[in-house]
């Protein structure tokens, strides 16, 4: 029997705990305990505490069945210290006839107190005293399980595990010497059998700490081994000209900043050489990531490849098309716009544009990568707010290269990644950051302003209106319902239009017909429409420099991340900008920490450390598109010096421990889909 092999004699519950992920040995293994039990020690009635859970034992005086709103029985049982009442609400008749005056028993469970204020234990797990009833010398543990498969099938289950001897030793000794770490099994034991000794003495950290240096261990050795494979690709050695670059530095009204500089260095150096670019471009909202993209795309063109830049929504795909086409302009390069909202014909076109070269920039959104679009000589594929795309969509689009060489690839963010979540998810690429803002943007303030005050702002808007100035009004997801959501700024657009009339007021949101949405959004554009209520569907959106006031709807509900990316939408120009957030009463603590945050800092790569602190990886990344499984021990900010230690010892295992190498990827990621691709 092997670690990886498949749980024997389970085939009355097999679906039950494949529900839980449980497929194999070691699947078990890792499923450690939620919570323990103690039942290795009796405390006398008299000493316990209200709400402690503990064990009691002691010889039963009296039961008896009352009626109350309900049928209940009542077992009263003394230790000689004092008197405790065990409560049964769900029983059945044969409970009582259990439960004889003068049996000696041990009763389990959390101490309450009575509506006289005697101490009570409501349905408490029981053991009759006998010889042969020992106290454990382990915590009982609670582990995470499902309708139907009782707790006990899983200690079961654990027994044969540890009895089997199955788990073999995976770091060399060497490794656990000098990280003071403890053996694969003894953690392991400790975690399913947990003394109180042990619990005392901190042992149990001991333990966990030995899984997180194992799983952090086994991601770096995936993440490297994709990094690797990755850097294999054979791609097209595109260096620059200088053909467009000088003439399109010369033309731009602004000089580029000594961090776009920088990130430009690092992608023009991956795309000279002849294997696949995986960079992936961060930086804040408005730190000018379009026009390094730009740069990037031309190289590729003057050396007679195609470039494609594609965007998640219709909105920015287009914001892209109109800058660039009109950069671009002066240089006769054929800019191509592809998306789902263009006519039969006008797609075709765009296909045949794209087939025979004629297209050299190709702008869209989803189209892009659609089976019927075809490339002649696809060089760079650049990928705005790649965490929008799912790992096949981004696929899809970077194998439309020449079969016999893959499109550089270049990703970008306009949401920060923290330093500790590149290191670990995003291992497999190079990061270029943009750490600073182009001189003259002006300082958005962020208000944080109770809905009880919803006149005050409703009179700030129509006052800044006046002036000719614009706001958004954004009204965010509810209850994870775009129905509600939608009804929600419906019902905000009619408030605002009678609230501010004869104020223009607009309405934008995901439902619309593209050629709808656009007509708005060029209406906002243009000014006519002085107030736009939009969904989140603005959070990435067009540049409107006359914009100066972002209000945010239910502020408390949304991620870190998305309101700095909407509060980005203002302070374009040179107004003054206000960034409203509308919150309502009962906030969680999380809501609080969210809007300190946010209404405190501007700089979007601490809000992002702060937001990974608040809700962890998994939301702040996407997880079903990250492409990697989540992690289930390590905190990322929290270990971030065993994730230092883990790259080091990846390298090592690689380098001189093969075996041991493999063997952790293979425990660690046996059941799990890894995209090599992404």
């Amino acid at each position: 029997m092997q670690i990886l092999e498949p749980l024997h004699n389970v085939a009355k519950i097999s679906a039950k705990l494949a529900k839980l992920n449980l497929l194999c040995y070691w699947d078990l293994a890792l499923h450690i305990p939620l919570r323990y039990e103690d039942l290795t020690k009796v405390y006398s009635i008299a000493e316990v505490k209200l709400g402690q859970q503990v064990m009691v034992q002691g010889k039963i005086i009296g039961h008896e069945i009352i009626h109350r709103k309900t049928k209940q029985l009542l077992v009263r049982v003394d230790d000689g210290s004092s008197i405790i009442t065990l409560l049964f609400f769900h029983f059945f008749p044969s409970y009582a006839t259990q439960y004889a005056i003068g049996k000696q028993i041990r009763a389990h469970g959390e101490i309450k107190n009575d509506y006289m204020g005697n101490k009570t234990i409501v349905h408490p797990k029981i053991q009759t005293v006998n010889e042969e009833v020992k106290l454990s010398n382990t915590f009982s543990p609670i582990y995470p399980t499902t309708n139907g498969l009782a707790n006990s099938a899983i200690i079961n289950l654990v027994e044969q595990l540890f009895d089997a001897n199955l788990i073999m030793e995976t770091l060399p000794q060497s490794i656990l010497d000098k990280h003071q770490l403890l053996g694969l099994e003894q953690a392991l034991l400790t975690l399913h059998k947990l003394t109180p000794q042990q619990f005392t003495s901190n042992y149990q950290q001991q333990a966990l700490r030995r899984l997180k240096f194992d799983e952090l261990i086994a991601q770096q050795l995936l993440m490297q081994k994709i990094y690797a494979t990755k850097h294999h690709h054979p791609a097209p050695a595109i260096k620059t000209t200088n053909q467009y670059l000088i003439p399109l530095l010369a033309k731009l009204p602004f000089e580029l900043t000594k961090a776009q500089n920088k990130v430009l260095r690092e992608i023009l150096q991956d795309m000279s050489q002849a294997q696949q670019m995986n960079r992936l471009l961060q930086g804040d909202v408005g730190s000018g990531k379009t026009i390094v993209a730009t740069i990037s795309a031309l190289t590729a063109i003057e050396n007679q490849f195609q470039a494609v830049i594609m965007a998640p929504t219709e909105i920015l795909a287009e914001q892209h098309y109109s800058k660039i086409n009109k950069l671009l302009e002066p240089f006769s390069i054929k800019v191509v716009w592809l998306a789902g909202s263009l006519t039969p014909k006008q797609k075709k076109l765009a296909a045949q544009a794209c087939a025979d070269g004629s297209a050299q920039l190709i702008i869209g959104t989803h189209a892009v990568f659609q089976k019927n679009v075809e490339f002649a000589n696809l060089g760079l594929v650049v990928i705005d707010e790649q965490h929008r795309f799912g790992v096949e969509q981004r696929l899809a689009l970077v194998n439309k290269g020449n079969k016999d060489q893959f499109p550089h690839q270049l990703m970008m963010s306009a949401t920060p990644i923290p330093r500790s979540l590149a290191m670990s998810y995003y291992a497999d690429l190079d990061v270029s950051s943009i750490d600073e803002l182009p001189p003259g943007r002006t300082p958005i303030k962020t208000l944080l302003i109770n809905n009880n005050r919803r006149n005050e702002v409703l009179k700030f808007v129509r006052e800044h209106a006046n002036l000719g100035h614009q706001s958004y009004w954004v009204c965010p997801l509810i209850e994870e319902s775009e129905k509600l959501e939608l009804e929600n700024a419906i019902n905000t657009y009619n408030e605002l239009c009678v609230a501010l009339a004869p104020i223009k007021v607009g309405l934008v949101h995901g439902k619309m017909k593209p050629k709808d949405k656009a007509e708005i959004m060029a209406d906002f554009v243009s000014g006519w429409t002085q107030v736009l209520v939009a969904t989140t569907v603005i959070e990435v959106g067009v540049d409107v420099p006359n914009a100066s006031i972002m209000v945010i709807e239910h502020s408390e509900r949304m991620g870190l991340a998305q309101l700095h990316q909407l509060r980005g939408r203002v302070g374009r120009g040179d107004i003054e900008s206000q960034c409203i957030l509308l919150y309502e009463n009962k906030l969680s603590e999380i809501a609080k920490q969210r809007l300190k945050v946010i209404s405190t800092s501007t700089d979007g790569f601490e809000i992002a450390r702060q937001d990974l602190l608040i809700r962890g990886p998994g939301e702040l990344l996407g997880q079903r598109q990250s492409g990697l499984p989540a992690l289930r021990f390590a905190n990322l900010e929290e270990d971030l010096d065993i994730l230092h230690a883990a790259r080091d010892i990846a390298k090592l295992l690689v380098d001189k421990y093969p075996i041991h190498a493999k063997q952790l990827v293979e425990l660690w990621f046996h059941n799990k889909q890894i995209y090599s691709g992404i």
